[in-house]
């Protein structure tokens, strides 16, 4: 094919592209706080989209959408993630668990919802969900931690409100409440 010769470009006229980008679908199966889904996704949602859209769990926050402030955290098998960093595709045959998931049976806070409650520990709120699920799997390691400890495993979080003591506090206060509930139970 010969290039139409312009007087603007030559014979380098820019040629007009269209992109199209056709949207690729994918079926997932997973676990969504206890209940098994099937779902079609588009294969680059993220799984905070996914939950988020898909299934109206809120309490998956969009902060940074970079996987740095930790509002959109959610538990995949047991390990806190950054749901904005993370493809839904991925949740393939995964455990998943939100905020929302935490309630038990009779719809009572989960031990680590309630020491939040307790220690005053939500300001704004924004972060809270992303604490929560982080904090719960520090707290079902049933293992005791000490101030700088816990900075550290709370370190891909950010309060905005500099909330962080109570944070601290309550996750404290549920580590110790969780032990006493397994020693009882022994």
């Amino acid at each position: 094919m010969i290039k139409q010769h312009t007087c603007e470009h030559g014979p380098y006229e820019p040629q007009e592209t269209i992109l199209r980008h056709e949207p690729q679908y994918k079926l997932v199966r997973c676990r969504i706080n206890g209940k098994p889904v099937t779902k079609m996704t588009d294969m680059r949602a993220s799984l905070a989209d996914f939950l988020r859209n898909d299934f109206s769990l809120t309490s998956v926050k969009k902060g940074c959408e970079v996987g740095e402030c930790g509002a959109c955290a959610v538990k995949i098998d047991g390990k806190s993630f950054n749901a904005c960093i993370y493809l839904a595709i991925w949740a393939e045959d995964k455990d998943i668990w939100t905020v929302e998931g935490l309630l038990d049976g009779d719809g009572n806070l989960s031990i680590i919802q309630q020491a939040f409650v307790d220690e005053a520990a939500v300001q704004c709120g924004f972060c809270t969900p992303g604490f929560i699920i982080t904090a719960s799997e520090i707290v079902d390691r049933k293992q005791r931690y000490s101030r700088d400890e816990l900075r550290r495993l709370l370190a891909g979080h950010l309060c905005r409100c500099t909330g962080y003591e109570n944070i601290l506090r309550a996750v404290e206060v549920a580590i110790e409440r969780n032990i006493a509930k397994s020693e009882a139970a022994k």
